[in-house]
């Protein structure tokens, strides 16, 4: 079978990125064909958006799309391309992964964390205004329907994949009628899911809770500010952003990302990690049913890293590498998996969805 899938290399280092995942997904066997769009600077320049109505009118079409690095300006320019796209497409559950990885130097070994995390409202709504010169308010929005989707949305992934606990973030102690309401929603939706264990943790010490032991946790349930911050900070466990890949889901859609920045800074110089973005491809296929090819990208991916080949790895994960080298180590590693490797305990243990 062929999926159309929209295409977003987004700028910096994300065309490099991209062309990586490319490669890696044509080998895998998945049958793909792209509609490529423009997003980010190269869409500013072309169109003066970085969101043009293309990409929506691709994605609206393909239901499906994977994004690479795009750059946001702070504190001036145009709003996120990212939180816009989410919006417009009501991608209401953002979900990532974090899994550690052999090779890769962490703090923390064998971590497997879930931070699924509600995309569409809260200071995210963008609702900001000047109250007086010197004076800004910016609104928080939370909905009981938006609370009430995105932790019936945690307690259905815990179930189809196993998990065992789910962990609802909050501040309600300080916030107590806007966090008051998303734990509200949470422990009525937590009663449909008994064998799911449930708890509750305040955020800051949630962040205080994951650098000591990071263990304890299985699923974090996030309202949007928490969990965008909360799943940097489990990133850095595994290793940084650049080993974690994201994942957007909608009643009519799905957008796979890397959560990584554009690196403008190292961008045309072909040393850039593609790790990030060849997991959300990962991601991709899985959720087009197309598992085996997933499985065979996942598990080349292991054979690689684990091999820690200097030549075959990029200088952010401790190789002399370029991107088109730890592509080709990982073509080569694809094309040498027999099925009884792709049974291997690691892979099925540590397959990230």
């Amino acid at each position: 079978m062929t999926h159309r899938v929209t295409l977003m290399p987004g700028d910096g280092i994300g065309p490099e990125v991209a062309s990586a995942a490319l490669e890696v997904v044509a080998a895998s066997g998945a049958q793909i064909e792209w509609d490529e769009v423009m997003v980010g600077q190269p869409a500013i320049k072309e169109f003066g958006t970085p969101l043009p109505d293309a990409v929506l009118r691709s994605l609206k079409k393909t239901r499906v799309g994977i994004k690479g690095p795009v750059t946001t300006q702070v504190g001036k320019g145009f709003p996120s391309a990212n939180v816009t796209l989410r919006k417009q497409l009501d991608l209401f559950a953002n979900l990532r992964p974090v899994l550690s990885l052999p090779g890769v130097k962490a703090r923390y070994k064998n971590i497997d964390l879930v931070i699924v995390r509600e995309n569409t409202e809260d200071l995210y709504a963008g609702v900001e205004h000047r109250l007086t010169p010197g004076v800004v308010g910016s609104m928080k929005i939370i909905t009981w329907d938006a609370c009430t989707r995105i932790a019936k949305f945690a307690f259905e992934y815990a179930v189809e994949r196993g998990r065992k606990k789910v962990t609802a973030v909050h501040k309600a102690n300080i916030m107590k009628i806007a966090d008051g309401l998303f734990l509200e929603a949470c422990r009525k939706i937590a009663k449909r899911y008994p064998p799911i264990e449930y708890e509750e943790v305040i955020v800051d010490a949630l962040s205080m809770k994951l650098v000591v032991n990071p263990y304890q946790f299985d699923i974090l349930l996030c309202t949007n500010l928490y969990g965008d911050i909360i799943s940097d900070l489990c990133a850095g466990l595994v290793g940084g952003l650049g080993v974690v890949p994201g994942a957007n889901f909608g009643k009519r859609g799905a957008v796979f990302e890397t959560v990584h920045g554009s690196a403008p800074d190292i961008a045309g110089r072909g040393i850039a990690n593609p790790t990030a973005m060849i997991l959300a491809a990962e991601l991709m296929l899985r959720h087009l049913g197309e598992s085996a090819a997933a499985d065979r990208i996942h598990d080349a991916l292991i054979n690689v890293l684990s091999s820690r080949r200097k030549k075959s790895l990029t200088p952010d994960i401790g190789g002399s590498g370029t991107t088109q080298g730890f592509t080709e180590a990982l073509l080569a590693a694809m094309r040498g998996l027999t099925e009884s490797e792709l049974t291997r305990p690691y892979a099925v243990q540590g397959r990230i969805a």
